[in-house]
């Protein structure tokens, strides 16, 4: 009786040829639309193979606390935020349409290309590519699956990095500076590749071709069209990388050369999150071992502008408007940007050099806030800092970059 009061149930009858998976998507959609995850667990699995939906889904994805908040966690991909596990089946996804095995015409992978329609791209391949066989995708996907949770650790960018090419240094520039265009590419790496020293040397080229297009402001559009040109090609070494990468000479899509990357130094102006990530990837990369102070993790560091913006109030003038102008802009660079553990208080922050360097009072300044990273070291010696110190900084990063991220 109380069912009866509470409750209501609605009997939707289906003739023999209907597919109740259709109606049953049909009518989720029209209310609280459904994630990729579930409309796949749903299409993947029925009554009959249960056995395996316990061991191939429910073992992985929902087996514990940890795991289901490993792969509930959402993440900002582009414009909007994404789900772990979504994101993991439409990487899973595009190991199977660029593989040249099933034949996909380019037309076909722009339309399975739709994340908005992803679970509906997996019923359209296995039903057009592989003869319905819905083992096609399910058979490795446990494994895949754990390879990506061992692999992919967004809670990386709150952990001190290691200075050794690897995967915190791609969780880094993948979730840190949100390059998830990798993600397929890495996920077809770490699972296919068994050498470790293979492996870690195709991830520091993929970090060298990421960061020294991020240094000269290079576009990011084609992207996913590399990284899955990458796959489609089954390259699993590090020199078939290196030749696939450098011999693109498309604006799009190259490799940077040196003269390139110092010119990037020296004038490119970053967005705030890129200038952290390439400093923050130096800094790691060369500190020494037996530093006094702990790398702490990419998100404890804000950017610092070594001469303030509001250099006018505290700092001495220039001689003519365009020199102003010239040095309103030189300070944008990389050359005069540092990442610091802790933010400067404002009087602190655009306070003359001196002032800045040794801080005021209880207020602390570099020397305290920014000791032992590798980054700021000389400049913490220096009694003034200029356009010409900026320059000269530039010319030092490039140099440090320049052996971090070799091709």
């Amino acid at each position: 009786m109380i069912i009866k009061k509470c409750a209501q149930f609605v009997c939707i009858d289906l003739l023999e040829d209907e597919d109740e998976q259709q109606v049953f998507d049909t009518i989720n959609s029209q209310g609280v639309r459904l994630t990729t995850a579930e409309l796949l667990k749903n299409y993947f699995y029925r009554e009959e193979n249960i056995a395996e939906y316990e061991r191939d889904w429910v073992g992985v994805f929902e087996k514990t606390v940890d795991d289901r908040v490993y792969w509930d966690q959402e993440l900002e991909t582009g414009r909007i935020k994404r789900s772990l596990i979504d994101i993991f089946f439409d990487a899973y996804f595009q190991l199977f349409i660029q593989n040249r095995k099933y034949n996909v015409p380019v037309e076909r992978k722009l339309e399975f290309s739709r994340i908005d329609q992803l679970a509906k791209s997996y019923q359209t391949f296995i039903r057009d590519f592989c003869d319905g066989d819905k083992n096609v995708i399910l058979g490795p996907l446990a494994d895949y699956a754990h390879c990506f949770a061992q692999t992919f650790r967004p809670e990386t960018c709150n952990m001190g990095l290691s200075p050794a090419p690897g995967t915190e240094r791609m969780n880094v520039i993948i979730f840190g500076l949100k390059t998830t265009t990798l993600i397929p590419y890495v996920l077809y790496v770490a699972k296919n590749v068994v050498d470790e020293a293979e492996k870690a040397r195709i991830y520091a080229i993929l970090e060298s071709y990421i960061m020294r297009r991020m240094v000269v402001h290079a576009t990011t559009k084609n992207y996913n069209r590399v990284f899955e040109s990458l796959i489609l090609n089954e390259v699993l070494d590090g020199d078939t990388l290196i030749a696939r990468l450098s011999r693109d000479a498309d604006v799009t899509t190259y490799v940077p050369d040196d003269n390139e990357l110092l010119q990037g130094f020296r004038e490119a102006k970053l967005i705030n999150l890129q200038t952290r990530g390439i400093l923050y990837l130096i800094e790691s990369g060369i500190r020494p071992a037996d530093s006094a102070t702990a790398l702490l993790g990419f998100d404890a560091y804000s950017l610092e502008h070594l001469m303030p913006k509001k250099w006018r109030n505290n700092w001495p003038p220039c001689e003519t408007e365009e020199l102003a102008r010239a040095r309103d802009s030189k300070l944008l660079t990389l050359g005069n940007l540092a990442i610091i553990p802790l933010s400067l208080n404002a009087s602190i922050r655009d306070a003359d050099w001196q002032t800045k360097l040794s801080g005021k009072g209880s207020k602390p300044g570099l020397s305290m806030c920014a000791g032992g990273l590798a980054t700021v070291h000389d400049v913490l010696k220096r009694d003034c800092w200029n356009e010409e110190a900026v320059g000269e900084r530039a010319a030092w990063l490039f140099q440090q970059a320049k052996n971090l991220w070799t091709m």
